[in-house]
């Protein structure tokens, strides 16, 4: 990365296309941020985009494409998830073979090229073209969404109700019904925009004795987005459960239901919803599904290299059992889902059920747990049982019938993928004889198991140095040979970021259960030895790959000892 950036600027001082001083400021922070100077210089539109390309064209030897000219319709569908097009701005111009030909403004993002080669299975062929240009490519292929959420959209729609209220009161005008253009329903729909907009995973609508709190969760935070006036309340949570296709009359039990949120002409996105009657109204906390970020591939989850290459082994391996453990909102299910993507072929036979279905994936028999008419996990898993399977995963194991069904089926020649609510491997193996599962059952089926955690990534434009004193570190775990070439990070903010983060990654705990730790599961022993013997094997631990990702400046010593546990 340096090297391209050198050579960038020289290319830059030599054509004289931009002061010296300039170059020179550009290129001492962009180096100093750990980001390519090409990056810094499209962010800060320090040049302009038809130069870059002619620059860029002359730097890395790559044609140059006016998409101006280029054939709209016809460009190869499928070959690249939609998430992975608009978030490294590419668009896929051609397929020949197995080389995809490959619109692109910036060159210099290896891992943009790493993304598209592991989802394609093709080898990416670049050409040059305007960032902008592209992007408008993207959103007429797969749509955006048409309204841009802007928070004046949202004091508008209070103060029309506020209006509308006032005037009903008046009149003495009973509650009115809700049509497409009451203040009600342009209010909720600008949430769920903003929601979308923002990369949001959660929406919370909360009532309490004398306010009315909107929050929504981004990259693991809650914030508030709004506090409309409390007598919204009751219709905002009618408007969602009628959306929701729930029964708007009954408030004093949980109910669950789905949305179905057209945001732009070729794109829709799925809201699982909760009610749940407290105090003072109902809470209502919906859910974003997100299909794109379970094909993203195996690169774009954050496993260390020796982490993924044992992930892809045993997914390899015809039978066993894969699980994955984490808390709630940890990424399990992408996980999950990441690997059945990888194994979706049309040899295989795959069924999942699951509490409820999060993200559909095609090619895969997804089942929804319904106890109402007696389906519940262990009764499907039967069923699966009966429908020749190659591969079956479960939503979670949370009782002991489910798991031993499942460990029978990870013994008789059938690849089982499942989660587990512990907070390391090791405790899951313990968790596993604790339901009553034989230690010798546990020893022959479990192949490997995933602890994981979600932490936020530094923003690459303004996260700055941040200097440790050397006995701070010692006492976070770091060793001496890494606090010797540390370069640690924290965050900052601006305006392309929030406080400083921007996205998240995964830190994983991957231990493969070797010979020497099925011997000591099969002499029942507890989480510490087996957590021992998997640090004396190699492993990481949850905590010690936290610590490599702020080696690498991806987050911050704050952020990762906030999501990770200590040794």
């Amino acid at each position: 990365m340096e090297q391209q950036s050198l050579e960038l600027k020289n290319v830059l001082f030599t054509r004289k296309i931009l002061a010296e001083d300039v170059i020179d400021n550009a290129y001492n922070v962009a180096k100093k941020n750990n980001i390519p100077l090409l990056d810094y210089l499209i962010e800060n539109n320090l040049i302009n985009s038809k130069q870059l390309l002619f620059y860029q064209s002359e730097l890395f030897g790559l044609p140059v494409i006016d998409l101006e000219f280029f054939d709209k319709e016809n460009y190869p569908k499928d070959v690249i998830p939609e998430k992975i097009i608009k978030q490294y701005n590419v668009f896929p111009l051609a397929k020949s073979g197995n080389k995809l030909y490959l619109a692109i403004s910036n060159p210099a993002n290896v891992e943009a090229l790493d993304a598209i080669r592991f989802s394609s299975d093709l080898t990416p062929i670049m050409i040059l073209a305007e960032k902008s240009a592209i992007k408008h490519l993207a959103n007429n292929a797969f749509g955006e969404v048409e309204v841009l959420f802007d928070s004046d959209n949202l004091d508008d729609s209070i103060e029309s109700y506020k209006e509308a209220e006032e005037a009903e009161e008046a009149e003495g005008i009973e509650d009115q019904d809700d049509t497409d253009d009451t203040p009600v329903v342009k209010y909720v729909h600008s949430i769920l925009l903003n929601a979308v907009q923002s990369g949001a995973s959660d929406i919370h609508f909360e009532p309490y004795e004398k306010q009315y709190r909107v929050r929504q969760r981004t990259d693991g935070i809650l914030e508030e987005v709004s506090s409309p006036p409390l007598s919204m309340s009751h219709k905002i949570a009618s408007r969602i459960k009628i959306m929701s296709g729930m029964d708007i009359s009954e408030k004093m039990k949980p109910q669950d239901g789905r949305i179905k949120l057209k945001v732009s002409k070729a794109k829709g996105m799925d809201f699982r919803v909760n009610t749940l009657p407290t105090l003072f109204g109902e809470k209502i906390v919906l859910r974003l599904l997100d299909s794109s970020s379970a094909t993203l591939g195996i690169d774009a989850l954050g496993f260390e290299d020796t982490q993924k290459q044992l992930l892809l082994n045993v997914l390899k391996q015809p039978q066993g059992m894969i699980l994955v453990t984490g808390p709630t909102g940890s990424g399990k299910t992408v996980t999950l889902y990441t690997s059945l993507n990888i194994l979706n072929s049309v040899e295989r036979n795959i069924s999942t059920v699951e509490d409820p279905v999060e993200i559909n994936l095609q090619g895969v028999n997804q089942v929804n747990v319904n106890n109402k008419q007696g389906l519940d996990f262990s009764q499907a898993l039967r069923s699966f049982l009966r429908q020749d399977p190659d591969i079956i995963m479960v939503g979670e194991i949370r009782d002991l019938e489910t798991a031993d069904i499942a460990i029978k089926a990870a013994q008789t020649g059938h690849m089982v993928l499942s989660t587990l609510h512990t907070n390391s491997a090791a405790e899951t193996i313990v968790r596993l004889m604790n339901m009553g599962v034989a230690s010798f059952n546990v020893a022959t089926s479990v192949n490997l198991i995933i602890a994981q955690r979600l932490a936020r990534r530094l923003c690459p434009l303004c996260k700055v140095p941040h200097k440790i004193p050397v006995a701070a570190l010692k006492e976070q775990g770091f060793t001496d040979k890494q606090i010797s070439k540390a370069d640690i990070y924290k965050a900052k903010g601006c305006k392309k970021c929030s406080k400083g983060y921007k996205g998240r990654i995964g830190v994983y705990e991957v231990v493969k259960i070797t010979p020497e730790i099925q011997n000591i599961i099969m002499n029942n022993g507890d989480s510490l030895e087996i957590q021992q013997r998997a640090q004396k094997e190699g492993f990481l631990s949850i905590r010690q790959s936290g610590i490599q990702v702020v080696l690498s400046g991806i987050s911050s010593l704050e952020e990762i000892n906030r999501v990770t546990l200590k040794d």
